[in-house]
């Protein structure tokens, strides 16, 4: 008689991981993002201009996923709050047990934001659940308007897209309209900030609109 071999089902096993995830950062009152994008976007720019406008009014973690190298977790630790590397060594994206891992080395108590920088890819990263509140998308002028329709899993899922790039904009043929209609039509309630890292524009909308989101949640928790 021959073995019968049994697959476990990936996305089941990690949804029951993340649901631990998720209870213990809700008893701890940290609101989480799942940062999402190709790479060459722009997201560690971003999020070190996020940074440097809230540390001194919130306390911020970061954990930082690549397939190698420790590069953009140098570049957030320079901005002097705490940081966790994941290296993949190969895996196209975090999941649950990789971040329950990296929460286990993080002091949780000191922590209002969390972001958790995923690896740079606008497939894997968008099918699995790591424990987050939202899953923010980033996406460059750069990489042309047509990716919310060949990859619609990431914008159908994201409750926030940023437009970045946008000082470059007029060095390409990127379609705002085009862009933000086929977005609408994937997820028409989803918030949409444009940005430029290079001449810091948008970076105080999304601040303002991210300390709403951590107050509300820290209400939610405080109410229970």
């Amino acid at each position: 008689m021959s073995e019968i071999k049994v697959i476990t089902n990936i996305l089941q096993k990690n949804d029951e991981i993340t649901l631990i995830n998720k209870r213990l950062l809700c008893e701890k009152g940290i609101y989480v993002i799942n940062l999402m994008s190709s790479p060459g976007s722009g997201k560690t720019s971003l999020l070190e201009r996020i940074i440097a406008k809230l540390k001194n009014n919130i306390n911020i973690a970061v954990i930082e996923g690549d397939i190698y190298t420790t590069k953009d977790a140098e570049r957030i630790e320079a901005q002097g709050v705490p940081v966790i590397q994941i290296n993949t060594c190969g895996a196209c994206h975090l999941d649950g047990q990789m971040i329950k891992n990296a929460l286990n080395a993080l002091t949780l108590d000191k922590i209002d934001l969390l972001v958790i920088e995923n690896v740079g890819n606008l497939v894997c990263p968008a099918e699995f659940e790591i424990g987050e509140d939202i899953k923010i998308c980033v996406l460059s002028t750069t990489e042309g308007n047509d990716k919310p329709l060949k990859y619609p899993l990431m914008f159908e899922k994201s409750g926030a897209i940023i437009l970045n790039k946008l000082d470059l904009i007029e060095f390409t043929d990127f379609d705002k309209k085009d862009f933000y209609r086929d977005i609408r039509s994937l997820n028409a309630n989803v918030d949409l900030f444009e940005t430029s890292c290079v001449k810091n524009q948008g970076i105080d909308e999304i601040c303002s609109w991210l300390m709403l989101k951590i107050q509300s949640k820290k209400l939610k928790v405080n109410n229970r």
